[in-house]
């Protein structure tokens, strides 16, 4: 019998060692980029039916909940009826293929590794590859931004990826096992392909946009709670953080996204937000947190402290919920 997200009852506590394993690899080994990777398949998906879907429905919105609907129906389909397969041949095969799935959905070893190319050419001197590096990270104009900015940048990314990329996947699979957390990214994938609000995706990509906000509705406030509580344990302000992200939570675009940053923002002590350049325009967002300290090397030190340790909470409560019931 398959439980439902794909975990087996072969195995007693099978799912809690596939979320402890699939942590475990994601923070040593990072995203398995050489071996076949999920997120490709439904990148490559979503592509191939953004054309015949704009054929079939001359409405762009309703091409755009079709869209959504396949890709996030197929691929929790397609992850549930493998992880069947594999459990039905042998209990080792089902742990094998839900713990790569749970594996390939975490990515905070790659978070950090991405970020930490800014932070190394931070303290080599070297701006443009800074810049360059930061560009890789961010959706803004990085070209001529001075250090105090690319650290922006980089505590920004990293606050608000802990959200979307750590805690909400490791939510989704703890919730409800590897063929979730991959449909999760599905909803991840969308989004960053087609949420665009531009003439070719404002309304074809409005579903998958808005889908992925409510998506992220829980976890981002879990990751915001989460950072209070760990900062005093990262040496940070868990006071600062508290305050900034009840003050500051809505200064954002995103409803979600907020609250990351707003929480990282206040047990660092720094102010994030402020203009931006996208596409040879300024864009004034508001600012999050107070100035309480300069932007340096040891905000992005202490944002990157702040993403493993909510991590580690999220993952102790979970643990706790799991065992003290049976005692």
């Amino acid at each position: 019998m398959i439980a439902m997200g794909g975990l087996s009852t072969h195995f007693p506590h099978s799912d809690i060692a596939i979320v402890l394993a699939a942590v475990a690899l994601d923070l040593v080994l990072g995203d398995p980029r050489a071996l076949p990777h999920p997120v490709t398949a439904i990148g490559k998906l979503v592509s191939a039916l953004e054309s015949p879907l704009r054929r079939l429905f001359t409405n762009a919105r309703l091409a755009g909940v079709a869209l959504l609907l396949c890709v996030v129906g197929i691929t929790y389909g397609a992850a549930a009826l493998l992880l069947s397969i594999a459990y039905a041949l042998a209990p080792e095969a089902g742990f094998a293929v839900g713990l790569y799935l749970a594996w390939v959905s975490l990515a905070a070893r790659s978070l950090h590794m991405e970020s930490e190319k800014v932070a190394k050419a931070l303290q080599r001197r070297d701006l443009p590859e800074a810049r360059l590096a930061l560009s890789y990270i961010v959706g803004r104009e990085t070209e001529l931004l001075d250090e105090p900015e690319i650290i922006r940048g980089a505590v920004e990314t990293v606050a608000e990826n802990t959200g979307d990329g750590v805690i909400a996947p490791l939510f989704f699979l703890m919730l409800g096992g590897p063929a979730l957390a991959i449909a999760y990214k599905a909803v991840n994938t969308l989004d960053s392909m087609v949420g665009y609000k531009n003439e070719r995706y404002l309304r074809f990509g409005w579903a998958s946009a808005r889908f992925d906000d409510l998506a992220n509705y829980l976890p981002a406030r879990i990751t915001g709670l989460l950072m209070v509580l760990a900062a005093p344990l990262c040496a940070l302000s868990g006071a600062g953080a508290w305050r900034i992200m009840r003050r500051d939570c809505r200064n954002h675009s995103s409803p979600n996204s907020g609250f990351p940053e707003a929480a990282a923002a206040g047990a660092l002590g720094v102010r994030l937000g402020g203009s931006n350049r996208y596409f040879g325009r300024v864009v004034d967002k508001p600012t999050i947190g107070d100035t309480s300290v300069p932007l340096s090397l040891a905000a992005y030190g202490g944002v990157v402290r702040l993403m493993y340790c909510s991590e580690a909470l999220l993952l102790v409560a979970w643990l706790a919920c799991r065992f003290l019931p049976n005692h």
